[in-house]
């Protein structure tokens, strides 16, 4: 055992160049890993602006949590305090004129209503995040079902 070891410590410090180099090229074309080396440091892209024009924006899918139209920096959620509920609670709703959160939100695991928001619906941003302005990495092809449905079909068929 110990020869063999004595060979791969010997064989090593020539192969550690060709492994270091096979490490830093990329094996294939992928638009998001450039071909530059894993030990360069790029700067990190700049962060897009939050919208912050207050309009609600169409949801795609009916299940869709809706996007934060707003700025929600330095916003505190924490297990002690959700500064959201200050403003969406049913009991705030009325004086911020902001909508209320889903009835949804109040019902537990076991269907029963509750008096305040379910803890597994407490922390928002587990589905709600802040709309911003940064384009698409891919390109988006989607296509809602009130879309579908209203196109004529091939054919003059049924869809």
């Amino acid at each position: 055992m110990r020869p063999f070891l004595y060979a791969a410590f010997a064989v090593l410090p020539f192969l550690a160049p060709a492994l270091l180099t096979a490490q830093t090229t990329p094996q294939r074309d992928d638009p998001f890993r450039p071909p530059v080396a894993f030990t360069d440091v790029n700067p990190a892209p700049p962060v897009p602006a939050d919208v912050t024009d207050d309009r609600r924006v169409a949801r795609n899918y009916p299940e869709q949590p809706p996007v934060i139209p707003h700025n929600i920096r330095d916003y505190q959620i924490t297990i002690n305090a959700n500064r959201c509920l200050t403003c969406h609670s049913r009991q705030y709703t009325a004086a911020s004129q902001a909508p209320m959160i889903s009835i949804t939100h109040y019902v537990d695991r076991a269907g029963q209503t509750l008096g305040g928001v379910s803890p597994r619906r407490y922390f928002c941003l587990q589905c709600h995040v802040p709309q911003t302005v940064a384009q698409p990495l891919v390109p988006n092809t989607f296509t809602d079902i009130d879309s579908m449905l209203s196109r004529p079909a091939p054919g003059g068929g049924l869809p």
